[in-house]
């Protein structure tokens, strides 16, 4: 587990097995963006205490996409903490069922292809990714919509990875927050910088593409990826790479 405090105001992250849960805190409260693991509830609570704050203070569970790594947590936190979780619509029933997917290639084949992706998926593993419990959302949205959660996130659709995969633009704090739109660490090729997750994970690899081009022109110079390291260098410099590698592949 890693812990980074303030990576952009009132912005936390909790790293969990190579998989990012964020924090975003204001005045009326705490929104949660994604939930990792089945364990990953007891940092999210031991961070908020460290920070202060209680779980009564958290207003929202918004998730980027329905996948079992960003679900993980979702069904304890709404069950026993109160907490509404929020989806865009496309992927409510994927939530609920986070391995009723079909991605482009099979990815049992990939870590043979890709041996660096190993330490990350068995980390995964032992993290809890094969024992995830769907949630059923208790709000959907759209793009565009601006939640009224802490933060108010602008919604950005950006389908490929899955349908309803979303990011976040907290445009006053100049941070996106990508989920796995846009990583910076693939956890099924173990490759770092900035890329799309590779079809092993993907729906339809092509739109997840030009997705990007949402991103492109945000005027926000910090990205926050689902997995991998924060890039601060900007986001439309974190599209282009992607941009590039994705035509390269």
């Amino acid at each position: 587990m890693k812990v980074i405090r303030d990576v952009a105001p009132g912005v936390h992250v909790i790293e969990h097995a190579h998989t990012n849960c964020y924090l975003v805190v204001d005045p009326t409260g705490v929104t949660i963006v994604d939930a990792c693991f089945p364990g990953t509830w007891r940092m999210v609570a031991r961070l908020l205490a460290q920070l202060g704050l209680r779980i009564g203070d958290v207003r929202a569970l918004v998730l980027t996409h329905g996948h079992f790594d960003h679900v993980g947590s979702a069904r304890t936190m709404q069950h026993d903490w109160g907490v509404p979780v929020w989806v865009h619509a496309a992927d409510r029933r994927l939530a609920a069922h986070p391995y009723r997917y079909r991605p482009e290639q099979n990815r049992a084949l990939y870590p043979l292809r890709h041996p660096a992706s190993l330490p990350v998926l068995a980390s995964m593993v032992a993290a809890g990714a094969l024992t995830v419990r769907g949630v059923e959302a208790d709000h959907t949205f759209a793009h565009d919509d601006v939640l009224d959660v802490p933060g108010q996130p602008h919604i950005l659709h950006l389908p490929g990875h899955t349908d309803g995969q979303c990011g976040l633009h907290l445009s006053s704090r100049s941070v996106v927050i990508s989920g796995d739109a846009l990583v910076t660490l693939d956890p099924y090729t173990g490759h770092r910088g900035p890329q799309l997750v590779a079809p092993a994970a993907t729906s339809d690899t092509d739109a997840a593409a030009a997705s990007l081009e949402r991103l492109l022109h945000l005027d926000a110079d910090t990205l926050l990826p689902g997995h991998g390291d924060p890039w601060l260098r900007g986001v439309s410099g974190a599209v282009h790479i992607a941009q590039r590698r994705h035509a390269q592949a």
